[in-house]
């Protein structure tokens, strides 16, 4: 046993040094040359910023660091979306941080820069974060303009969410830090306090080759619209400052004057370790999804104290819920377990799959956290729903219903984690990204499809086969043999973490380990806004 459990956790630590290997190469942004390139122009690159901005040895939370990956191969890439953004600590408050990365395409925005943009301007209006924006961007990506310029959640909804933003009181702060082009220019003229490098940072409607096109002008871009232009004459920003770390230095100190608002009032003790080996998280969770483990367990060596009050621990098996501490946090969990158990006729249940009676259970459980104000944590390893004659007859899409609805109007913050399998209306239930998570992380074990690429593979070859046969083809055994090849190579492909995060399905793909800090930063973040609707379960009543 003890040679399994240690080929399990090296076939881990393997799949996370792979993955590191990648994020240290997504972190190069457009290369190593480019970043030499912008510091020869007095400038920091877009990670050096954000590590001089925030506290000393306080947390930043990356989000979307995926975001583009692999997308856009015919234009060179856009690593992390070409900006780096997440959530970070400025003078002790917790803040969104957006940083323009000018070594990708100049900054330029890409469609997945703007579903980037808008993801984390969603995270500070739904939890009252202050934002700041490190601008350094020439404007939108021309070739890919339709995909990005004119529908709702295109780059005009940034706009509209900054006025959004301070009408709400959520403070902005942007620092011009190079150009700052077209419609972009709007982004730190709308936040309520601009500031400008001086040599590097630059704001206008249009650049020079534009003007001299358009009305004939020559101009060059200091005058255009530099530091003394929009400082001095136009008053479009409200200072200037010399270089990049200076300019940061007065972030700084505008953040540390911030009186505080109202919490939401999540309750925290004093935090406590758990007592089982969180390292031990690696060897519970099979490297192979097939084989079943125990959810109770992994949980233990998340939870504070490893304490856990488990809520009918003996009715609805298939799902665990629980009440715990996070980092001191009060928390609910609602987890899949991927044990098989014996239901409460006798029946053998397989693990991973939502019957009546968990989906029955996971619901009330959710009311119960509602009611008593307290943050719900999901954890997925889910295949989806039991189906077959007999879970219909008992009314399995009602209770599945009354779990997604009760889901669906929480009031209190959700935090998602992808653990093994998402499939189906499994991911659904279990709070994926369309129900409106505060943050959604992929361990590096997580897959998002629609089902299984054994079981998708197969059905799409059946279509493909009666496809032709209907057309008068005839397929051979090994035609088909390798059409199942190819489908499920397409297939498996798309079920990778990568795949999800580089589309922004999820916010990150993050080792085991790392759940605690996440957690406990995200409620923290969520504990910013006040809890002013009630929680009301709709039509569908538990």
């Amino acid at each position: 046993m003890e040679n399994i459990i240690s080929e399990n956790k090296k076939a881990h630590q393997e799949a996370l040094n792979e993955l590191y290997q990648k994020i240290e190469k997504i972190k190069q942004g457009g290369g190593l040359d480019k970043q030499e390139k912008e510091r020869k122009k007095g400038k920091l690159t877009a990670r050096e910023r954000i590590n001089y901005l925030i506290d000393e040895n306080s947390p930043f939370t990356e989000v979307g660091i995926w975001a583009g990956y692999e997308m856009y191969p015919e234009d060179g890439g856009c690593p992390a979306g070409g900006v780096v953004a997440g959530i970070g600590h400025v003078s002790g408050r917790q803040c969104i941080i957006v940083a323009n990365d000018a070594t990708v395409k100049s900054g330029a925005w890409y469609p997945i820069t703007g579903k980037k943009n808008l993801r984390l301007q969603e995270i500070a209006m739904e939890n009252h974060l202050p934002i700041i924006y490190l601008v350094d961007s020439a404007g939108i990506y021309l070739p890919l303009q339709a995909d990005i310029f004119a529908d709702k959640e295109h780059f005009g909804r940034m706009f509209y969410n900054n006025a959004q933003m301070s009408a709400k009181g959520i403070p902005q702060i942007s620092v011009i830090m190079g150009s700052c082009v077209a419609g972009g220019a709007y982004l730190p003229i709308m936040s309520d306090e601009a500031m400008i490098v001086e040599g590097t940072g630059s704001i206008f409607l249009a650049g020079p080759y534009l003007v001299k096109a358009s009305i004939g002008e020559d101009v060059d871009a200091e005058t255009l619209g530099g530091a003394v232009t929009q400082c001095e004459i136009s008053g479009v920003t409200d200072n200037k400052y010399p270089d990049d770390k200076s300019a940061l230095d007065e972030v700084k100190r505008i953040f540390s004057r911030f009186g505080e608002n109202k919490k939401a009032g999540f309750d925290r003790i004093a935090p406590q370790p758990p007592k089982e080996n969180p390292e031990e998280l690696l060897d519970i969770l099979p490297i192979d999804r097939t084989k079943p483990y125990s959810m109770v367990e992994l949980l233990k060596r998340i939870v504070d104290n490893s304490e856990l009050d488990i809520y009918k621990e003996k009715y609805g098996q298939t799902i665990v819920c629980a009440r715990a501490r996070i980092d001191g946090w009060a928390v609910g969990i609602v987890a899949n377990e991927r044990k098989i158990v014996k239901s409460k006729k006798g029946e053998m249940q397989m693990g991973g799959v939502i019957y009546s009676d968990s989906a029955d259970k996971a619901a009330r459980f959710i009311m119960l956290c509602n009611q008593q104000k307290i943050p719900l944590i999901f954890l997925h390893d889910v295949t989806g729903f039991m189906v077959g004659s007999r879970s219909e007859h008992g009314g399995i899409i009602k209770d599945g219903a009354k779990m997604v609805s009760a889901m669906a109007n929480s009031v209190v913050p959700k935090f998602t984690f992808i653990v093994g399998n998402s499939y189906g209306a499994g991911n659904y239930a279990m709070c994926g990204k369309a129900y409106n998570p505060q943050l959604i992380y992929s361990w590096h074990t997580g897959r998002i499809a629609v089902m299984s690429g054994a079981s998708a593979s197969k059905t799409l070859l059946q279509i493909q086969t009666a496809s032709r046969k209907a057309k008068g083809q005839e397929i051979t055994p090994e035609e088909e043999a390798n059409l199942l090849k190819e489908i499920t190579e397409r297939y498996e492909s798309q079920l990778s973490p990568m795949y999800a995060g580089a589309r922004l399905w999820t916010d990150g793909i993050i080792s085991p380990l790392d759940t605690r800090q996440i957690i406990s930063e995200g409620i923290a973040m969520a504990n910013h806004k006040p809890i002013k609707k009630r929680y009301n379960v709709g039509v569908i009543q538990c």
